[in-house]
């Protein structure tokens, strides 16, 4: 029966199973596998060894007794915690034990939550964990989300059989600690091997053919974006996508890397994906920092086009910009390409999409840091990097293809790009694409208006919005994501009190892709950035003068290819990229962030956090708009200098509550100087190099 069932999985399904020579078993071992469809057992009783026990609900039991009979299986009531002892007994007996640790069918396509019982059972047993991932059963219509995935009849499908592992018993811990760690150890596990399985079954290396996917899988004529001016399916994109591909094919034949202005927009989605199909690296400027940074950004990714929007910069006012730089670089305005589009290139691009024509191998991204040097650093991405993190994501989150997602993030912003708007598009949520986060009477408007369930944002956004929005205009919203800076507790709260909505914070870097950890509904812990994604190894390096912590040192499958460096060319990354984060990482493996490594000055020798006395400043001020900078100084090597939004701040006052609250006076800045409006990043940041830029201009003309 065995064999027969096979033979059918492979016709019916292609099905394929990786990594079967770990299915052997020299020791108790209880076998984990995820639970997607109703198929999920046949699949596993087909290339199992035969001496597996089942362990089967008594709900289920009675309705298949005659199957029952030619399989080894245990029976237990799930409402009966002595049923456990059936289990544990099977395990102690030698008998390979299959038992599904979510103890039902996921309804969302996702791993859902794990039981305690399963941990309990592994510290009993001290048995081998056998994790095992199956994909495809989900888009089956044996599956639980039919309504959220448009269902096949044979979806192919794979079964990976991850490594065997033996968790810490935890043995100095009580016996409620112990379990719970022992089945928070179990969901990492499968979090781990869903990735992994992920990883090995995607063959795509340019983001394009993960669009043809997304279409394939999700439906041609379903909306993958939205923005202000309309909407389109995946099949008129993908269209478009050949078409504008073959005229930038044309007009950029002896050019590789290609200057991208544009705002959040389906004319930006398709521009990129254009470029993706014909092996084009689009370098995609950051708008909101001015013209010289623009022009820097150019001449260090050695562009000689770039490709914009007349309409964008007629609304965006960027007419200045737009004339400097057309001194440099050849500007092709989106609008005048369209009217040169004839009958014929489209005939053609409807061929190419009919015929699933499919991109260059291979692929890569810039984007620009807005770091403290002179000129701006060009990150490479490559495809896989970006696939690999939006893998990452899918393994802990449960987004389906029901979801809407509202992105106002610019897709100059890691964030904005990656989770804002690849993610929902090759995932198959629908996504609406608003030009500017700094709208904050406008976006919860559009929220309300298109039912979004998704929204993403950095605290400074999220703060705008919620202060203008009304109570029900997040209704339907069931995630935030939020990123780019600390989320501060008056926004937590905030959300919390006016929308009943929980903020899941993460962080990342733009050389990570940019997503490095995120709190989850399953791992969540206020005041932490969350916990590494599967794939992410990590360690810390101490760090001078600074006792707690140490300075984040990462490596996985998303992190950057290099650096191009103005005037020095392309930089491999090290084999460990240095974030430049003074990180702690607790018990549990949550990370909470304390302080960019640079955001620290020596003062007289010791280390003082700058971030420290910002939130020293609020608490004393009572307001968040402060900054605080480090500069050079004769005397003390260096000193701080506070800016401020408060008119009301004073140095006695702050000197008074930093002695009352028994803080060292390294806390206390050389200056306090009143500003009327902190300068801001594209992405909400503060802006501390203008802020040095400032200082340095007065220290000229004193």
């Amino acid at each position: 029966m065995r064999k027969l069932f096979r033979v059918l999985l492979r016709l019916l399904f292609k099905f394929r199973l990786i990594f079967g020579e770990r299915l052997v078993f020299s020791g108790p071992t209880l076998i984990i596998p995820n639970h997607v469809s109703f198929l999920d057992p046949v699949l596993l009783y087909a290339y199992l060894p035969q001496n597996t026990c089942f362990v089967v609900n008594t709900a289920i039991a009675a309705k298949i007794r005659f199957i029952l009979r030619f399989i080894d299986h245990v029976i237990i009531d799930p409402l009966n915690p002595y049923s456990l002892k059936k289990i544990v007994a099977a395990i102690k007996e030698g008998r390979p034990v299959v038992l599904f640790p979510e103890g039902r069918i996921t309804t969302t396509g996702n791993l859902m939550k794990m039981y305690n019982g399963v941990g309990l059972i592994a510290l009993r047993t001290n048995a081998f964990l056998q994790p095992i991932t199956l994909r495809g059963p989900e888009l089956s219509a044996f599956s639980r989300i039919t309504d959220k995935v448009k269902s096949q009849w044979f979806p192919s499908i794979i079964m990976l059989v991850g490594r065997q592992v033996k968790l810490d018993n935890y043995s100095d811990m009580n016996f409620r600690q112990r379990k719970k760690q022992l089945s928070d150890g179990i969901l990492r596990l499968l979090q781990e091997n869903a990735f992994e399985a992920r990883q090995l079954v995607n063959s795509r290396t340019n983001l394009f053919d993960m669009l043809l996917d997304a279409s394939n899988t999700h439906g041609s004529n379903k909306i993958m974006a939205e923005d202000i001016s309309g909407s389109t399916t995946y099949s008129k994109a993908l269209v478009g996508c050949y078409v504008l591909g073959d005229k930038f094919r044309k007009l950029l034949a002896n050019e590789q890397n290609v200057g991208v202005l544009l705002p959040n927009s389906i004319g930006h989605l398709v521009t990129l994906f254009s470029l993706f199909f014909i092996g084009k690296t689009p370098a995609i400027f950051n708008f909101s920092t001015g013209a010289e940074n623009c022009l820097a950004s150019g001449e260090t990714a050695g562009i000689k086009t770039v490709l914009t929007s007349r309409l964008f910069i007629e609304k965006g006012r960027f007419e200045e910009l737009a004339a400097r730089l057309s001194t440099q670089f050849r500007l092709i305005y989106l609008e005048d390409l369209r009217q040169e589009i004839s009958l014929i290139d489209k005939l053609c691009g409807l061929i190419r999409y009919l015929l699933g024509t499919e991109g260059s191998p291979g692929g890569s991204l810039i984007l620009f840091t807005s770091g403290s040097e002179s000129k701006p650093k060009g990150v490479v991405l490559h495809h896989s990097h970006i696939i690999a993190n939006l893998y990452q994501i899918a393994s802990i989150i449960d987004y389906t293809p029901r979801d809407k997602m509202l992105n106002a993030l610019p897709m100059f912003h890691s964030f904005g790009l990656t989770a804002g708007t690849l993610l929902p598009v090759l995932s198959g949520l629908e996504v609406f694409l608003y030009p500017s986060p700094l709208h904050y009477k406008m976006i919860p408007e559009v929220a309300y208006d298109k039912n979004a369930t998704v929204l993403l944002g950095t605290p400074t956004f999220l703060l705008g919005y919620a202060k203008y929005a009304h109570p029900y205009d997040f209704y339907a919203v069931r995630f935030i994501l939020a990123g780019g800076e600390k989320l501060k507790e008056e926004v937590r709260q905030l959300w919390n009190d006016k929308f009943g909505i929980r903020i899941f914070e993460g962080y990342g870097t733009t050389e990570t892709a940019p997503v490095l950890s995120l709190n989850t509904p399953l791992f969540y812990r206020p005041g932490s950035v969350g916990r590494f994604l599967p794939g992410i190894e990590w360690r810390l390096e101490a760090v001078p003068g600074i006792e707690t912590g140490g300075n984040l040192l990462v490596k996985g499958p998303n992190v950057m290819a290099g650096y191009i460096l103005h005037d020095k060319g392309f930089v491999p990354a090290p084999e460990w990229y240095d974030c430049g984060d003074v990180v702690e990482v607790d018990g549990d493996g949550f990370i909470n962030i304390r302080s960019r490594l640079k955001r620290f000055a020596k003062v007289s020798g010791e280390m003082v956090s700058l971030d420290a006395i910002e939130k020293t400043a609020e608490k004393c001020f009572g307001s968040d708009r402060n900054a605080a900078i480090n500069v050079p100084d004769a005397r003390k090597g260096e000193k701080v200098l506070l800016y401020t939004q408060e008119k009301k701040a004073t140095k006695q006052a702050l000197r008074e509550y930093i002695s009352q609250a028994g803080q060292s006076m390294l806390f206390m800045p050389a200056d306090i100087i009143f500003i009327e409006k902190l300068p801001l990043l594209g992405s909400g940041k503060t802006d501390y190099v203008s802020l040095k830029a400032l200082v340095a201009q007065e220290q000229k003309h004193a």
